[in-house]
């Protein structure tokens, strides 16, 4: 082998692999319920949050598709329904408005969302959640990482439903015009 090979070798081998793999135009999260905290006060009489309470939450971010037709993503343990099918963590921390956790259409909450994929490329959301599944909504996209670095100004996330816990599911589509 001659050395200009030995040196072309050297170099694809030190490039990561994911290094030129594009962020990607959509994906779902499935809230794990286990890791929903939501503050003491206010609540209603039922202790479920009102408006102005604040939580933090975490879950599973899967590909595109994977929590279509009503799946759940979650199972009652808290642990990934499709666990080889995990491709990140979602956090997401804000505060309820409206009538709290009884608001029944409209605006519910406004929160930051933080999707860490495993590839360690970040993405970082603000904006309001509705409360009616199916209905898409537009949210500011406030940062990113890596191949995130230059998302799309926002996003659109539509509620697939709540788990039987009031687990949220969701779609998220990135969009089409990077920031200039």
């Amino acid at each position: 082998m001659k050395l200009h090979d030995l040196i072309l070798a050297a170099a694809v081998a030190s490039v990561p692999l994911d290094s030129h793999a594009d962020p990607l135009a959509a994906f779902d999260v499935a809230e794990d319920l286990s890791r929903f905290i939501h503050a003491g006060a206010p609540v209603f009489e039922d202790g479920m949050p009102a408006y102005g309470n604040a939580f933090v939450t975490q879950g599973y971010i899967y590909p595109a598709g994977t929590l279509d037709g009503d799946v759940e993503g979650t199972l009652a343990s808290g642990d990934p329904a499709f666990p080889d099918l995990v491709i990140g963590e979602w956090t997401c921390d804000g505060y309820f408005i409206a009538d709290g956790m009884r608001t029944e259409t409209g605006a519910m909450v406004i929160t930051r969302q933080v999707y860490r994929f495993d590839s360690g490329d970040l993405l970082i959301s603000h904006g309001g959640e509705l409360a009616d599944p199916g209905v898409s909504v537009t949210r500011a996209v406030t940062g990113g990482t890596g191949e995130y670095a230059a998302a799309p100004a926002e996003i659109e996330q539509v509620l697939l439903g709540m788990s039987e816990g009031y687990g949220v599911r969701l779609q998220i589509e990135l969009g089409r015009d990077g920031r200039s």
